[in-house]
């Protein structure tokens, strides 16, 4: 017998978020090497506690989680996730158009597969979290990346998007607001780009899993707002405002003419139903979690945590010789910039690994988004204030006269 060997599918791919780096960091803890994990945005590890909501909720549930539920999802969950998005503008929704899943994670596969057929192409942000482009590559389809402007406060470029657009483009995905930089989209931007959908017969998906972590004062608008007239699934879950990663609780919503959605949501029931459920006794938090928006706002509002830690970042970060960056308005991320020429750096993961070693702090760089140049990395802002501030001066002293020397990279 042959050794098996891996499917072509997988040859793009990729998980930098727990990729090598994060699998060397594990056996570096293993050990004994304390390293700061900042690579992926999990609050309960960083002493973020379980609601007081959910926990009631979730012990009054444990017998109803206990059987399959309906495959769409528990009836009193998707009708509280439905009035939560009408209570955001979107019209024209029931239950019926609200499929829960484990994790905002399953349902971007449930709403690509049966979307895409060979070659179809999906327009995708760039940068972007990268299982977007991976479920795109597993669906058969073909990731076409559309440029975020870092100049331009890393809003999409519309001129970029309009230029990528060929007969094979079937959806443009948004990620509002945006994982790997933290950046709110305002009204304006979002309009043209359903402007654009609209002109060229384009589906939207909304990736909004950060709508409830907010900063400064801003509002966060789903882009199905403002989109009566073309399909558009909007996708949010629990993981982020209410710390619950480990309960993988997530949803779509799917909007627009049920005319041009019908055929398209029977995929979705194929999906849905072949998996039998999503997580039950998870789905018990919905109802709560939705009720509960003081606990999100007491983090991004001045002197919350998320706030305070946001603010610490960017203190520090301001005082580091070779560093930029765009100030996050929302989420838990900031995208800092290196000066390339500066450090001599040419690969993104030798920077990331160097300073792994060097400071014991785990990053993922800026190709780990789908970003084309080796010059960013992204932060997770979850530690408390003062250990995320001395983070950032260790990585300041570890670029202070730092050359990269490239070489392979196992």
């Amino acid at each position: 017998m042959e050794a098996l060997k891996r499917a072509a599918r997988m040859e793009h791919i990729h998980s930098d978020i727990r990729g090598p780096l994060y699998l060397k960091a594990l056996e570096m803890q293993k050990n004994g090497e304390k390293v700061l994990k900042l690579n992926t945005g999990n609050p309960a590890v960083f002493g973020f506690e379980l609601p007081d909501s959910i926990r009631k909720a979730m012990e009054e549930s444990a017998d109803k989680g206990m059987a399959y539920c309906d495959f769409r999802g528990m009836p009193e969950a998707r009708e509280a996730i439905c009035e939560y998005e009408r209570g955001k503008g979107i019209r024209g929704i029931t239950m019926d158009d609200v499929f829960v899943g484990n994790g905002v994670s399953e349902v971007i596969s449930f709403a690509l597969l049966p979307l895409l057929n060979d070659a179809d192409e999906v327009l995708l942000p760039s940068p972007s979290y990268s299982l977007w482009g991976n479920t795109v590559y597993l669906a058969g389809g073909r990731p076409v990346f559309y440029t975020c402007d870092e100049q331009a406060g890393w809003f999409p470029d519309l001129a970029d998007i309009r230029s990528k657009i060929t007969p094979k483009t079937k959806a443009i995905v948004v990620i509002n607001p945006n994982n790997p930089t933290g950046v709110l989209y305002p009204k304006e931007i979002l309009q043209e780009i359903v402007n654009v959908a609209r002109e060229h017969g384009l589906m939207i998906f909304s990736d909004e899993v950060y709508d409830r972590l907010i900063l400064d004062g801003k509002q966060h608008v789903s882009i199905a707002s403002l989109a009566d007239d073309i399909p558009v699934v909007t996708m949010s879950g629990l993981s982020k405002s209410h710390f619950l990663c480990g309960y993988r609780c997530g949803w779509m919503v799917i909007s627009g003419p049920e005319k041009l959605t019908e055929e398209y949501r029977q995929g979705i029931i194929q999906m849905t139903s072949m998996r039998l459920c999503a997580n039950a006794l998870a789905q018990a938090a919905i109802p709560a979690a939705l009720k509960d928006m003081e606990t999100p706002r007491s983090m991004t509002r001045p002197g919350g945590r998320l706030y305070e830690q946001r603010e610490a970042v960017v203190k520090e970060l301001k005082k580091i010789d070779g560093i930029s960056f765009v100030k996050n308005d929302s989420a838990f991320y900031i995208f800092p910039k290196l000066d390339v020429k500066k450090f001599g750096i040419t690969n993104d993961k030798v920077f990331a690994r160097d300073l792994l070693y060097s400071k014991k702090i785990l990053l993922v760089p800026g190709s780990g988004f789908d970003w084309k140049d080796p010059d960013h990395f992204r932060i997770v802002m979850l530690p408390e204030a003062e250990e995320l501030a001395e983070a950032v001066r260790k990585i300041g002293e570890f670029l202070d006269g730092y050359q990269q020397h490239v070489e392979k990279i196992a």
